[in-house]
């Protein structure tokens, strides 16, 4: 039996481009280690935390149909339903552990372990 590795899906809202076309049906691969590691030292990661679902993300979605290529760029301008529904996809073909990142309190300087949630619930 094969593993499977890559899955197709449907996104909710689409992916609107400079001309108004909508972009729905992708594929999404499995992620590997490396994809979280290079993820969490990217610098717009370093210097937002946050930013590293979009960055994994970019990496895994491998194809949005009618699109050249999937970059951080445009997972950022998906729909907020669009962002909600890969990351929810992701966590649950990865069977993923939520990612734990170290923050810094701005206020106080403490350092705690947040747990990077990619899922809709809270």
């Amino acid at each position: 039996m094969e593993m499977q590795t890559v899955y197709a899906f449907e996104l909710p809202k689409g992916y609107v481009d400079s001309g108004g076309g909508i972009h729905r049906k992708g594929r999404m691969r499995l992620a590997t280690a490396g994809d979280e590691i290079s993820a969490t030292r990217d610098p717009r990661v370093l210097s937002n935390p946050s930013y590293l679902s979009i960055v994994v993300l970019s990496k895994v979605v491998t194809e949005l149909e009618g699109v050249e290529m999937v970059t951080t760029t445009l997972i950022e301008k998906l729909f907020t339903a669009d962002m909600a529904f890969l990351q929810d996809m992701y966590q649950k073909i990865n069977n993923a552990e939520p990612v734990t990142l170290k923050a810094v309190c701005p206020e106080c300087g403490a350092v705690h372990e947040v747990a990077l949630n990619f899922t809709r619930e809270g």
